[in-house]
């Protein structure tokens, strides 16, 4: 039994969430939430509400399931991006590109 879980439009780089699931990619649900609780980066908090979401799932399919003994598995995609103008000298302008990401989190029995 597996189950899965999305999280859309997060306004953080694909490139810092994917740090992040290549972390806990491959381990047990459990022991990923006690090492994303403890993760210095912003998007762990991200993540880590993402996984509780995942086990629930879990345990909603099959009451017997152990949520927190399953495997981790996710990919990050990339979002759309926002388009903002800086101002600069003489009448020039910059853009800021904001970067936004779909993470995608499912766990798996052995």
């Amino acid at each position: 039994m597996d189950a899965k879980a999305t999280l859309k439009y997060v306004r953080i780089t694909p490139r810092k969430a994917r740090r992040i699931v290549d972390l806990i990619r491959g381990k047990k649900a459990g022991d990923a939430l006690l090492a994303l609780r403890f993760m210095p980066y912003r998007g762990a908090k991200h993540i880590e509400k993402m996984l509780k979401s995942v086990m629930a799932n879990a345990e909603q399919k099959n009451a017997n399931a152990d949520s927190e003994a399953m495997i981790v598995s996710g990919t990050v995609d990339q979002g759309s991006i926002m388009k903002r103008v800086e101002q600069r000298s003489m009448g020039r302008a910059n853009v800021i590109k904001k970067k936004s990401c779909h993470i995608t989190l499912k766990i798996t029995e052995e």
